[in-house]
């Protein structure tokens, strides 16, 4: 028994003496080149640690909890290389490769894989570049910063694997190693449907007079403490708001016309529940409306529509069930069986599940309605409304920094050249506040990997009619896309324009390989010395002129164009009374001369302010596309809108 004792503390021993590396070292790396190169790892207190790379060698001891880093000298591009670690233990990373480094990060559009993408099968058949690496980030979130990651792994490009890569990152390894013929190596950290603000580390918050206020509501404990204190918060909450239990106590009935909803709470509707009372609410919730109809009216043919629900539906009336689906962006329209609706009162139910994101019924006012022959009886307004099931898992958006723990501070301070991102979509609904939180990310990232001033290069939102917005009613899209220019004042950025390849009704277009050559003409030419426009023109200035305003652009190229010399498209004018009015726009002299006859004294212009911007048509002559902007500077819809912390 004594033999056996000392033998288990051996291992022991052994086991604690092991020196360890990130997963990000690992077989088929890609190092920066022309950087110094930091590396880390674990090992025993005070173990001395020698790396071996090419023909260098240092050696460091540990500090008394075990970490340990080096700064190996910079490398010039090359490989493949061994990097070996020997501290108690030896471990010889393979296949590493020197070249140009990006880390690929944001939401949905940025985690979009090759193999959706336009033209798959020929990008797949043509992928065999053993220089392009992908090393794929785990998804996780955690309540504090993490050290490694969950898993990941470097892959080679070729048939086989490329299918699962950021098709974004992908097409814009592919163009500068078509110019570089150096390795590339692309770093994907990416989750879909997140916001900005769990990209942020709460060191960033806390230093920021617009939101250390909101992080100090904000616990710092591990994962599994937050998820349970999130399920009991959010409980407390919906149960306040609504003013009855979360249960799903008797929820058969909720269906029947007898059914009492006299004490259910009330929605808006159409509106998403992130933007009520409701807050970010992920979970089961039963939606209510009574209505009163005519003999008359039901004689005829009946079709309920119920704009957008998010995520899935079974709809019911009088305890019939007329329709279901499951797909968030989709119009509900259901036609109604014969002799389903009765003379009096009537009542629509909707059983919806929110598996995570916006929840509810949304989308137009006008698209929500009971159609009854040649009349239409509208449906919005109040919602009788019971939360029956609150989903405790938390999700990345439920708090601050999780993304940004689990997902990016395990890579720091791996050396780099710079950050692709493609974000946004999730936080147009604060898009005003979005000029003041993605910049503050930029300087995060920044001074966490301590690299300097690194390019950070992003992907403006393309169109998506979400919610039919415009310049008369607002539209939080254009909002979005206008704060994501005014981040081009933050150094060393660059933004990629996306208005002509979008698709109005998929907010995930499948052309990603524009975008990512987009992307790579900004790094050819701030980065790489490949001197070339990269960009399409950008709003500078009017000038009123009578009846007409003249506005000027910079980046105009070669100059101002449109496809096929047709007539612009996309450009409205308003005076002072703040009402715009579709306008004639020509090209003269490198100048956009904007008129309407509705507008004899014109205040300010506005081009492509609209969720759905698919008809602008203003390029350069190197056919990158105009960005969307407005001339004016008045209160936008979003201009009080605010992040918070719900529970």
């Amino acid at each position: 028994m004594k033999k056996y004792t000392i033998f288990l503390l051996l291992m022991c021993c052994m086991v604690n003496a092991n020196v360890k590396m990130p997963l990000l070292f690992s077989d088929g790396m890609v190092l920066q080149r022309n950087k110094e190169i930091p590396v880390w790892g674990w090992a025993d207190a005070n173990e001395k640690v020698t790396i071996h790379f090419n023909k260098q060698t240092k050696t460091i001891q540990a500090d008394n909890s075990g970490k340990w880093m080096v700064k190996l000298a910079a490398e010039k591009a090359g490989g493949p290389f061994e990097l070996t670690i020997t501290g108690k233990n030896k471990i010889i990373i393979k296949d590493v490769l020197v070249g140009e480094v990006w880390i690929c990060s944001g939401q949905s559009n940025m985690e979009f894989q090759v193999s959706k993408t336009i033209n798959a099968k020929d990008e797949i058949n043509d992928s065999n570049y053993p220089m392009i690496r992908h090393f794929g980030v785990a998804q996780e979130l955690n309540g504090t910063p993490k050290d490694d990651l969950k898993a990941g792994k470097w892959e080679v490009s070729n048939k086989e694997t490329v299918g699962n890569f950021t098709a974004v990152g992908f097409y814009f390894a592919k163009k500068i190693y078509g110019e570089l013929k150096i390795p590339i190596g692309i770093i994907n950290t990416s989750w879909g449907g997140t916001n900005v603000e769990t990209w942020t580390s709460r060191q960033a918050f806390e230093k920021s007079d617009d939101f250390k206020a909101m992080i100090t509501d904000v616990p710092t404990l591990n994962v599994d403490s937050i998820s349970k204190l999130f399920a009991v918060r959010m409980k407390e909450r919906v149960e306040k708001i609504q003013g009855t239990p979360v249960n799903a106590d008797n929820e058969v009935s909720f269906k029947e016309t007898t059914f009492d909803d006299s004490n259910w709470g009330e929605l808006n509707t159409p509106g998403l529940w992130e933007n009520q009372p409701l807050g970010n609410l992920d979970g089961v919730v039963w939606m209510r409306k009574t209505i009163t109809l005519s003999a008359e009216d039901i004689k005829n043919q009946a079709i309920l529509s119920l704009a957008k629900i998010d995520d899935e539906d079974i709809t019911y009336v009088n305890g019939i069930e007329v329709g279901k689906n499951t797909v968030y962006d989709t119009k509900r329209v259901y036609t109604l069986p014969a002799n389903i609706l009765r003379e009096g009162t009537n009542v629509i139910s909707v059983r919806i599940v929110d598996t995570g994101g916006g929840g509810g019924i949304y989308g137009e006012a006008s698209d929500l309605k009971l159609t009854l022959g040649t009349k239409i009886i509208p449906l919005d307004a109040k919602w009788k409304f019971k939360v029956i099931a609150v989903k405790t898992a938390l999700s990345p958006n439920s708090y601050p920094s999780l993304l940004y723990n689990a997902m990016v501070n395990p890579l720091v301070p791996y050396a780099i050249q710079g950050v692709l991102w493609y974000q946004g979509e999730a936080n147009v609904w604060r898009a005003n506040q979005y000029k003041k939180a993605f910049p503050l990310m930029i300087q995060d990232w920044r001074t966490k990997f301590n690299q300097g001033n690194f390019p950070f290069y992003f992907v403006q939102l393309s169109t998506f009619d979400e919610f039919g917005g415009n310049s008369k009613k607002g539209s939080r899209w254009a909002e979005l896309r206008e704060a994501q220019s005014e981040t081009l004042k933050v150094p060393n950025t660059g933004m990629a324009v996306t208005t002509d390849i979008g698709n109005a009704t998929d907010i995930h277009p499948t052309n990603k390989q524009d975008v990512g050559l987009r992307l790579a003409a900004i790094a050819l030419n701030n980065v790489y010395g490949k001197k070339q426009i990269f960009s399409g023109p950008t709003y500078k200035s009017q000038e009123i002129k009578g009846s007409q305003i003249i506005l000027t652009f910079n980046n105009i190229g070669g100059g101002l164009t449109t496809p096929n010399s047709s007539e612009l498209k996309g450009f409205e004018i308003a005076g002072a009374d703040k009402v715009f009015h579709s306008a004639k726009a020509i090209i003269k002299n490198n100048t956009i001369i904007v008129s309407s006859e509705n507008v004899s004294n014109p205040v300010g212009v506005h081009y492509g302010w609209a969720d759905d911007d698919t008809e602008i048509n203003l390029f350069n002559k190197e056919k990158f596309p105009a960005s969307p902007f407005r001339t004016d500077n008045w209160e936008m819809i979003t201009a009080n809108e605010k992040y918070k912390i719900n529970p």
